[in-house]
């Protein structure tokens, strides 16, 4: 089992920064996948980005070149850095880690963008 607890989560200015961090249960090495996801009032939830355990990074075009995710595998901890942020990035990020066959997911943590 492995459990997720997303912080960092906040109320920022349309082209403002703001990190948010996932930090794992267990070991990070463990994990095959992990990635952040994002859910807006009435919408799906979509995907955001992606660090593989070799640390290749993935991302959706919509936040491509704003948005960086990283690792810090001392502290088993997963970072979405977020910049230049709009107000159609606000949602609730998830965070999401794949182990095998399994996915768990974090609890997730609030972003607000206001214009």
């Amino acid at each position: 089992q492995v459990q997720l607890v997303e912080s960092g989560g906040g109320l920022v200015q349309a082209g403002g920064s703001l990190r948010v961090s996932c930090a794992t249960s267990g070991s990070i090495f463990s994990l095959n996948v992990m990635g952040w996801y994002r859910q807006a009032p009435g919408k799906q939830r979509e995907f955001v980005g992606g660090i593989n355990s070799g640390g290749t990074t993935n991302y959706a075009d919509s936040v491509k070149g704003r948005f960086t995710i990283s690792r810090d595998n001392a502290k088993n901890t997963v970072y979405l850095q977020m910049n230049s942020l709009k107000p159609e990035d606000t949602a609730v990020y998830y965070c999401k880690a794949v182990r095998g066959v399994y996915a768990y997911w974090g609890q997730g943590t609030q972003v607000t963008v206001s214009s």
